[in-house]
C-alpha cells in the first residue's frame, strides 16, 4: 500500500500549475494563479522554482492556521475537517 502525503501532493499539484516569466533583466518571476499572492522571484529558473515552493508552503500553513479557504487542487481539498480525532498538543 503506497503512502499518501496530502500536503506534499498538494504542493506538487500546485507547482505543476505554476507560470514562469523571464523578466527584462534576465531574472525570473513565478506565480501560481490558483493561489492568490503566491509569487516569487529568482536570478535563474531553479532559484525561482525553489522560492516559489517555499512561498507556497508558507502560504498553505498560514492559510490553514488562520482558517482561510484554500483552493482545491488536484482533487485535494485541504478545507475538509479531519476524519480522525485531533491530536492534543503536548
Amino acid at each position: 500500500m503506497a503512502k499518501q502525503f496530502i500536503l506534499t501532493d498538494f504542493v506538487k499539484c500546485a507547482l505543476e500549475k505554476a507560470v514562469y516569466d523571464k523578466l527584462e533583466d534576465g531574472t525570473y518571476c513565478g506565480r501560481i494563479p490558483l493561489c492568490p499572492g503566491v509569487i516569487a522571484f529568482g536570478t535563474n529558473l531553479t532559484r525561482c522554482e525553489n522560492e516559489l515552493r517555499s512561498t507556497l508552503e508558507d502560504w498553505i500553513l498560514v492559510g490553514l492556521k488562520l482558517g482561510h479557504t484554500l483552493p482545491v487542487i488536484g482533487n485535494i481539498d485541504l478545507n475538509r475537517e479531519p476524519d480522525s480525532e485531533p491530536v492534543k498538543a503536548v
